[in-house]
């Protein structure tokens, strides 16, 4: 019986700094390719000041008035799309980075937590009990 048991730990063991610790690995990999997604980076900042939902952002023939109009509603257009875009890119870069951080907390904590029984084994047996007085 108590081989078995030594089994079960040396297994659980390999598992989880093997294909548990790839497992997670991958699943960060994918909640960060799921952030730079949903924010599409990338391509706001390719984009950053294309005229902001303008459909006709082409040029106007006409009159010296109408040509002027229509540069200033581009213009109008191309900072409003730089502002909004700015700010996106500003937010979904706080996200990456908070991703990321997440990601390596998550990390440390998986590679530390299997000793938590044994901490709390040891605590037990010398006595230590923490202050929660408030």
């Amino acid at each position: 019986m108590r081989y078995n048991k030594a089994m079960f730990i040396v297994g659980f063991l390999g598992w989880w700094y093997g294909a548990g610790w790839r497992g997670h690995l991958r699943t960060i990999g994918e909640r960060l390719m799921r952030v730079v997604d949903f924010f599409s980076i990338d391509l706001l900042i390719k984009t950053w000041f294309a005229p902001f939902r303008q459909i006709a952002a082409g040029r106007t023939q006409g009159g010296l008035s109408e040509q002027m109009r229509a540069f200033l509603d581009r213009l109008v257009s191309r900072m409003i799309g730089g502002v909004v875009r700015t700010m996106v890119i500003i937010i979904g870069a706080l996200a990456l980075v908070a991703t990321v951080i997440m990601g390596i907390v998550e990390g440390i904590l998986w590679v530390i937590s299997p000793l938590f029984p044994v901490i709390g084994v040891v605590a037990f047996a010398i006595g230590w009990v923490p202050d929660v007085s408030f």
